[in-house]
Parts: C-alpha cells; structure tokens; sequence
C-alpha cells in the first residue's frame, strides 16, 4: 500500500538514505516509515476532529439545521441539513423543505417531491451551538400526509380536548442491539457462535459482561444535551443488548424524542463503526395521577383487553417472536394484567397499588414500535372510545 501522498516527501528522503547506507539499514529505515505513516494519518485525524468541531459562533450568526424525517420502511431515518442565516427557537420560524421521495420509498419517480413540515426542534449535539436537529413530519404537495407520516394522526388525537385535559405522560423503554457492523452479530457474541446463559450480563460490569458502553454513555450525554427526557439507561439481558428509557413526557413530544433519540443513537453508531438494531410503555395520564386514580387505571386495562388484537397488530412487526409467554412477556394471543406482574401484558407497579394512583405500564410495544402509532393509539382507545 503506498503512503499518503502528504507524507511523499518524507518517504523520497528515507529511500535516498536507504539507497546511500546500505542494506544493513533497511530495517531501521523501513519501522520510520511506518511511524512516521501512522503519525502523518493522526494528524489528519486530528485536523478533521478540529474542523468538525470548529465553533462557527466566532465568525458568523448562520445556523446548521439538520431535517430528521422517518424514511418509506416506516423505521429508517433520513435527514439532510440545510444553512439559515440566524438562531431558531420555534418550529413555526423553519422553513419547509422537500426531498425526492423516490429515493426514499414513499413517492413515485414521475411525482417525487414531498415536503418536509418541521414539528420539534432540538439542540444538536454533534454541530453545537446554534445548531439545531428538528423533527418533520412529510406530506405531498398538496399538504396531503403520505402514507408513512403517522404522526399526523397522533397529532389530532393528542390535540383532541378530552385528551389535552387528562395530560398524559409516556415513559418509554427502548430496547436495542449493537451489532459488528461487517458481520451483523452482537458485540459480544463470538462470531458464529452465542454466549453464555442469561445472568450476569443484565446491569452487569466488566470487560466480559458489558459490550460497547462507551456507546451508549454517549448516547446517554448526548440526548440530555439535546433536550430529551431521557431518565436511566442499563445493559439488557444479552450481551450487546441496552436499554434507555425517556419520559415522563407529555403526548405527542413522547413520541418526537424517542425518534430523535434513535436518530442520535445512529448517528453515534455510524461514527463508532458499528450497526443499531431496533428488531425485536409506563402510561399514566391526569385522572390516574389524583386521588381514586386506581379505578381509573382499572377501567383503562379493560378498554385496552377489549382491543387487544387491535393493539397487537399496531405494537412493531415480529412481535410474535418476542411476545411468547416466556422470559418475562405475556402470551400474543392472551390479554392478561396484574400487580407486578411481568409477564402480563399490563403491569400495574405495587407502589400504584398502594398509594390508589399512579401509572399502568404496557409491556406489549416490541423494540421497533413507531411510537406515534403506540402512544396515540394508547390515547385513543383509554380515554377517546366509549365501548
């Protein structure tokens, strides 16, 4: 392989010296090259972190803001940034964008442009100062939502004035996978192979049991510099598997953050060499909050068993595989709840039971949930529909 072109001139002068002196100094001459190959590549490096993190506030007031939509499989992210020429503190001051919906699965080629409406913006963690990420949400021309824009009727669910009134708030649990990125296999997991049993790797420590924890304490960082209520992160039950938890957030901006903290978790992956997988829920609203919020909860549960099915088929593709009756999950096919009970499909926590109030949690959303669809659909069926 031949050196980078910058280090040519070092490398001509090292070969007239090998020519001058002899074999005998051939090794010697060839272990500097290396070094000094090493070191020239370090210093690249080192100049592309320093660009990458010049601060731009020093020479000009112009803003990078980075357009976050969800793409046609309904759970990639695509985003694309574009320069305005001052700070933004509102959505309503961005100005919509279109991208070629084509290349995105979500438009034809002879009528390919869909336009971005910018919804929740938040401070972006890699670009810094002024620098903003804002989550979209995508309609045609004609500002009709596309097939795949699901926020848009959580939007009019969440805006619904019974559903304004009660507030509710979402904790969000969002499990997920760190992959080696050339053989889609879990940090952790020798290739080919599997680990050990369940046991020491669920918030365990320790070269043997947690894999790729500088990845998720940046995440972690990254999403409290951004804004998002993320509350705890902890390593799952596998190897190379976490776990981060955001809320209590109220309504729809649950669902913007969990998006735009998986959008930050990828971004984090790509730069780390490795894959993110999301393949394969604490609710609590006004009126559960108050005293006799139990009931309240009770009768929440049994609108939400009466439409099981209906929530099965909206809780993420796969979940059958997830959702077996073993290692804590409840049946698919069987609705069940209890009081601390994780294996039922909605657990009630014992301090709800004894303090008569609190939250009920959803243990059914599998790990690729779009949580527009989840958390609005929660909304719609406990507190919209009159079985």
């Amino acid at each position: 392989m031949d050196p980078p072109s910058s280090c040519l001139t070092i490398t001509t002068h090292w070969c007239t010296h090998i020519q001058e002196s002899g074999e005998e100094n051939t090794q010697t001459a060839t272990e500097s090259n290396f070094v000094s190959w090493s070191s020239c590549e370090e210093g690249k490096m080192s100049l592309l972190s320093d660009l990458i993190n010049l601060n731009l506030s020093e020479v000009t007031e112009k803003t990078i803001v980075e357009y976050i939509w969800v793409g046609g499989s309904g759970m990639d992210l695509r985003s694309k940034a574009r320069t305005l020429s001052g700070p933004v503190t509102d959505p309503s001051q961005l100005p919509k964008w279109n991208y070629d919906g084509s290349s995105t699965g979500q438009a034809p080629g002879e009528d390919s442009e869909v336009i971005l409406y910018p919804q929740a913006i938040f401070p972006d963690p890699f670009r810094r100062g002024n620098h903003i990420l804002v989550m979209c949400d995508a309609y045609t021309p004609a500002g009709e939502p596309i097939p795949t824009n699901k926020r848009y009727n959580a939007a009019k669910i969440f805006n619904h004035p019974e559903v304004v009134a009660e507030e509710p708030w979402y904790g969000i649990e969002q499990e997920y996978t760190l992959l080696q990125k050339d053989v889609k296999w879990p940090l952790g997991w020798p290739v080919g192979g599997f680990p050990g049993p369940q046991g020491p790797y669920y918030c365990g420590i320790g070269a043997d049991k947690a894999f790729g924890r500088d990845i998720v304490d940046a995440h972690y960082k990254a999403c409290l510099y951004a804004g998002i209520n993320i509350s705890g992160i902890n390593g799952e039950v596998m190897p190379g598997q976490w776990e981060f938890q955001v809320g209590p957030s109220v309504g729809i901006s649950a669902a913007d953050q969990v998006w735009v903290a998986r959008y930050i978790l990828e971004r984090i992956t790509e730069i780390a060499g490795v894959v993110v997988s999301f393949n394969p829920k604490p609710i609590q609203y006004k009126s559960m909050r108050e005293d006799g919020g139990y009931e309240v909860i009770k009768k929440a549960i049994h609108k939400l068993g009466l439409r099981h099915k209906e929530h099965i088929a909206a809780y993420g593709e796969g979940n059958e595989r997830r959702l077996t009756g073993r290692h804590e999950t409840a049946d698919i096919n069987t609705f069940l709840w209890g009081v601390a009970n994780r294996g039922a499909s909605i657990r009630v926590g014992r301090d709800t039971e004894k303090a008569g109030k609190g939250y009920f949690e959803d243990r059914r959303p599998a790990s690729n949930m779009d949580p527009y669809i989840v958390t609005s659909m929660i909304a719609e069926t406990t507190i919209l529909w009159k079985p």
